[in-house]
């Protein structure tokens, strides 16, 4: 069966609206999944103008009026958005809620099994803070209204996934946060991730957190006081994990297939390497080529994908955003729900 993908317009300031558009313009898209776009349908018919595409709107107030056909995509219309006053680039409380309240209803959609994943665009988290909504991010929005304690970001490019046992908090905090248990349940969380992408014995390999992984405690005491013994409890419990490795080389093999999974201690950790991968600039455009990757929440009862990418307030509205990212993430949306059927 086709799942039902519920894909988020993010920010409509932002380039979010745009690259939903140039996903869904593909027809091979429909032959895997059932798109539905959470959105306010005038903002999605702006992307239309000014990307060149000429396609239908279909707008619906429940799920089960969505048709689900190429040629027209069909939004779940959250007439939320003031075209007139919208200012694309900007931030703004206006745009912050309108995002925040499309999250919101595919949530509860999700929630209640109508649909069977769901895909975010990005949010630029000044506006939705400015809003009211004082969240660090989408992942802490989704744990917040499933009611789910153990959760953790991964990024997923190709051979290269990094799991996160701290995400968005100020490095002073992040060193606090890291203990034996968080980093044994982020390490069984990417185990189960890896299981499900149909890898039988992941090798999961775990950055230490200073320099060297503490060589020996010489640059600190956090590898081998906490991380070391919550990778060996791992291996008691059966998984092949190894580390602390030092991160300076960890993710240079992760991508040559040492390690089908890597343990980021900290939100840089692990972002810098894999956007340095996935992230192609054009120096003589000033602008991305290709933006790829895709941020995928583990330990939800539901479904979330998405970009690995922001807002980009600086092409919003040009309608030259890349939607590689959008495309590769409603990808492994599909995949992890019918793995899950």
């Amino acid at each position: 069966m086709q799942p039902i993908i519920g894909i988020t317009m993010g920010d409509p300031a932002g380039i979010g609206p745009e690259i939903i558009v140039k996903a869904l313009a593909n027809s091979e898209l429909y032959c895997r999944c059932k798109p539905l776009v959470f959105a306010d349908v005038q903002v999605i018919r702006s992307a239309m103008k000014m990307t060149g595409h000429v396609l239908g709107i279909r707008s619906v107030s429940t799920v089960g009026e969505a048709c689900f056909e190429y040629g027209t995509i069909d939004v779940f219309d959250l007439k939320n958005v003031d075209m007139t006053s919208l200012e694309y680039g900007k931030v703004s409380a206006n745009a912050g809620n309108a995002a925040f309240e499309a999250i919101r209803k595919v949530i509860d959609c999700a929630m209640k099994g109508e649909i069977n994943a769901t895909v975010t665009a990005p949010i630029n988290k000044e506006s939705i803070n400015r809003a009211g909504h004082h969240f660090s991010g989408h992942t802490e929005i989704y744990a917040h209204f499933t009611h789910t304690k153990k959760y953790a970001m991964l990024l997923v490019d190709d051979a290269l996934r990094i799991i996160h046992a701290t995400t968005h908090v100020p490095l002073r905090e992040a060193c606090d946060l890291i203990t034996q248990e968080r980093v044994l349940d982020v390490i069984s969380l990417l185990h189960n991730a890896c299981v499900g992408f149909g890898i039988t014995q992941p090798k999961i390999g775990v950055a230490g957190l200073n320099p060297h992984a503490g060589d020996g405690g010489l640059f600190g005491t956090e590898d081998r006081d906490v991380i070391a013994p919550a990778v060996q409890q791992a291996q008691i419990l059966g998984y092949c994990a190894e580390g602390p490795i030092p991160p300076d080389t960890l993710f240079s093999k992760a991508v040559q297939g040492k390690y089908d999974g890597c343990v980021a201690m900290y939100h840089d950790q692990g972002h810098i390497p894999f956007k340095l991968l996935g992230f192609k600039w054009n120096n003589q455009t000033q602008t991305m080529d290709s933006v790829k990757g895709v941020n995928i929440t583990l330990g939800l009862p539901v479904i979330r994908t998405s970009v690995d990418h922001g807002t980009a307030f600086e092409i919003a509205g040009k309608g030259i955003a890349s939607a590689d990212a959008m495309k590769i993430a409603i990808n492994y949306a599909v995949q992890m729900a019918k793995n899950k059927q």
